[in-house]
């Protein structure tokens, strides 16, 4: 019995020895609920179960790429489209032009789909529909040509209360031979003062007391010598406003010193 008793103490010995050569305490865990003799004093380890075996690290979940802005997508949609088309051309087999069909076809009803939806928003916003203030159908078109160009009249019958125009030309230009009647009708229909000024010292049909040009072109800041010219003169402010070059129709004239005279930049458009 002393011998059974030997051999088994001595079958664990050896193991506990050699825990005790290569293990501290502080190299194992301690598992709940273990005896702190055989654990601690002992130092039996993982043989009484008193290290718990660490878990294995898993690796990190891989990061997911940034998603693409909307630029990009859509860049990438373009670039898709050119490459199929590229191909379709180089190599215009059944299958790569259906390729290219079926993807313009595809962007197409998006456009579509794009284009609807924009219409029914400026259905049901209207401050953000332009054509509440310059319309394009025939009727509204028509309606707002009216009421601008009854604007326009009552502005210009009182425009020589405060504006003249000069205007530049030359017995020699073929241009101011087709302008000087349109500008003399408009003068005479609004009642505006023209000064007529010869660039060349000739004489004109439609503004027989006409100036020659003495240096008055030049102080007044108009530059260069091209011939019709147009300038409004306020005697108010003692400013040159040029309103334009070459043959104008009347109704150009008109409402080009109507925008110069009673419009802020970018509240007509």
């Amino acid at each position: 019995m002393a011998a059974l008793a030997a051999l088994w103490i001595s079958s664990f010995a050896a193991p506990a020895l050699a825990q005790d050569e290569h293990t501290s305490g502080a190299d194992f865990e301690r598992g709940e609920g273990n005896d702190d003799f055989y654990c601690g004093e002992r130092r039996l380890g993982q043989w009484f179960y008193c290290s718990k075996p660490k878990p294995r690290l898993q690796n990190a979940p891989d990061t997911p790429p940034p998603e693409r802005s909307a630029v990009e997508r859509l860049a990438a949609v373009t670039r898709e489209l050119d490459e199929l088309k590229a191909r379709a051309i180089l190599d215009p087999s059944e299958e790569n032009v259906i390729a290219y069909v079926r993807f313009q076809r595809e962007q197409l009803d998006r456009a579509s789909t794009f284009s609807d939806t924009w219409q029914r928003a400026l259905w049901q916003k209207p401050e953000l529909d332009y054509t509440l203030q310059r319309p394009v159908s025939s009727v509204g078109k028509r309606a707002w040509l009216d009421n601008r160009r009854a604007d326009r009249d009552g502005v210009l019958a009182n425009l020589s209360q405060r504006y003249g125009l000069f205007y530049f030309y030359a017995q020699s230009c073929g241009a101011c031979d087709i302008f000087s009647p349109i500008l003399r009708s408009v003068a005479d229909s609004h009642h505006i003062t023209v000064m007529a000024v010869s660039m060349d010292g000739g004489p004109s049909r439609e503004f027989p007391g006409y100036v020659v040009d003495a240096g008055q072109r030049a102080r007044m800041g108009v530059g260069g010598n091209e011939t019709p010219a147009l300038v409004l003169f306020d005697t108010l402010t003692k400013r040159t406003i040029p309103v334009g070059y070459g043959i104008l129709s009347a109704e150009e004239i008109m409402d080009r010193i109507f925008a110069l005279t009673n419009t802020k930049v970018g509240s007509d458009y």
